[in-house]
């Protein structure tokens, strides 16, 4: 019998919203490690990846009332984190630039082709030498695993522009793993 990913941790979600503070400890320590990955991916900057993930956790806890298990608890926290990562980008006025408003497009340009198995490692390295704007969305679609129109939601950008900024970001990830 398989168990639903939605009801992963019930009991213990059920146990917080009753006010457990162990609980909520436990369900932190289940959680905190990988949302610090994600935090990290985002921001770039341990410090600044803590306290998304602190305030992620505890506007979690404060409305964990409104968890109604339409996504297992751990996909609901990564949402807050990325989005309290994203609003942290946009208050440092880091923009994801539009793509529609330049005179390219991508249908004029040659796909880029990787011939060769990629180093994990620089691949991560490429990642984080990517702008800001590409990184973003080089961790949303690659990392997180959202659709362009997730992305253009999330980012409020269009369908279109999230394409768009993956594309050259793919191009531009590419280009600096082969210069490594």
């Amino acid at each position: 019998m398989e168990t639903d990913i939605r009801f992963t941790h019930k009991a213990l979600v059920e146990q917080c919203k009753a006010g457990n503070a162990s609980s909520q400890y436990e369900l932190y320590g289940l959680y905190v490690d990988a949302m610090y990955n994600v935090g990290i991916r985002f921001l770039g900057n341990k410090e600044e990846a803590e306290d998304i993930v602190q305030d992620s956790f505890v506007d979690a806890f404060k409305k964990l009332h409104s968890f109604k298990y339409d996504s297992s608890f751990g996909a609901w926290l990564k949402r807050i984190v990325i989005n309290k990562s994203i609003n942290r980008l946009k208050a440092k006025k880091i923009p994801v630039v539009s793509m529609e408003m330049h005179e390219f497009y991508l249908a004029d340009e040659e796909p880029a082709h990787v011939s060769e198995t990629v180093d994990i490692k620089k691949v991560k390295l490429g990642i984080a030498k990517l702008p800001e704007g590409y990184r973003q969305i080089i961790n949303l679609y690659l990392i997180e695993g959202y659709d362009h129109v997730e992305i253009g939601e999330i980012l409020g950008i269009s369908t279109n522009t999230s394409k768009s900024q993956y594309h050259r970001a793919k191009k531009k990830l590419l280009e600096i793993i082969n210069e490594m």
